[in-house]
């Protein structure tokens, strides 16, 4: 008979663990990017509804988050109803979240003045039927308080988004503690996509899209273009056209 403190024992529990968890994402809802190399690897095809999410953004974009809170904007710019946007301070561009295709007709947002009560509000909100979401900015995210938006969320059936923005780049390292989240995600700009040659102007902006943690799942990166005016994003034209396969060592998973 095994001990229960053996490592033969404990692989098993792991793997029945995984097994229930893959089993829960698969039999619940999912909204889906549309994006074929990153719905695959996320469990059930899509970004699981009833759960908490957490998105930063890369560098500097820690501090201002303004690719995270687009990114977020997107997402629930293709679910059904308003949505309930708690923050710390008044600096979010409202036009920005329009043309990620949340126009400011769906958005009521919640002025919290610090962390604890931008906790409070979303947690609150999530007990609100009929919102598509919840997002709230933070920067420190205790499992104790990730845990409460995770239970609230699976019991509203709403998505939560935990923007997370910090005072200080250094600060971002708390984004490697442990929380209840769902999905871990972090958006770095890179160069927007050419434009053809002899036509003014700016391509459309490009993310560098990393999921750092996927309960049940991998970790995962691509490079896509940003939401447009429905929220949907897109491959750039060379990643698009990219054999299925990609070439063997090839460090970023992208097709």
């Amino acid at each position: 008979m095994l001990s229960p403190t053996s490592p033969t024992a404990l692989d098993a529990l792991r793997r029945k663990v995984r097994a229930l968890e893959s089993q829960d994402r698969i039999t619940r809802a999912v909204l889906p990017f549309g994006i074929a190399p990153l719905d695959a690897r996320l469990p059930g095809g899509g970004l699981g509804l009833g759960a908490l999410h957490e998105v930063a953004g890369g560098a500097d974009e820690a501090l201002h988050g303004a690719s995270a809170a687009r990114f977020a904007a997107g997402i629930l710019a293709r679910a059904q109803g308003e949505v309930l946007w708690c923050r710390r301070q008044a600096d979010l561009f409202a036009p920005s979240l329009a043309q990620a295709g949340l126009p400011p007709e769906r958005v009521i947002f919640a002025d919290a003045g610090d962390e604890a009560g931008v906790l409070a509000a979303m947690e609150e909100g999530l007990r609100w039927p009929g919102l598509a979401g919840v997002v709230g900015e933070v920067g420190r995210l205790s499992m104790t308080a990730s845990r409460r938006l995770q239970l609230a969320a699976e019991k509203s059936g709403q998505i939560a988004i935990a923007v997370r923005r910090w005072k200080r780049v250094a600060d971002a390292a708390d984004l490697g503690q442990p929380t209840a989240a769902e999905t871990r995600w972090r958006v770095s700009p890179l160069p927007s996509s050419p434009l053809p040659p002899l036509i003014p102007g700016v391509g459309r902006p490009r993310w560098f899209l990393e999921l750092l943690r996927c309960r049940a799942g991998d970790a995962f990166d691509i490079e896509l273009e940003a939401c447009d005016a429905k929220g949907h994003l897109r491959l750039p034209a060379p990643l698009a056209h990219r054999p299925a396969s990609a070439p063997a060592g090839q460090g970023r998973a992208v097709a």
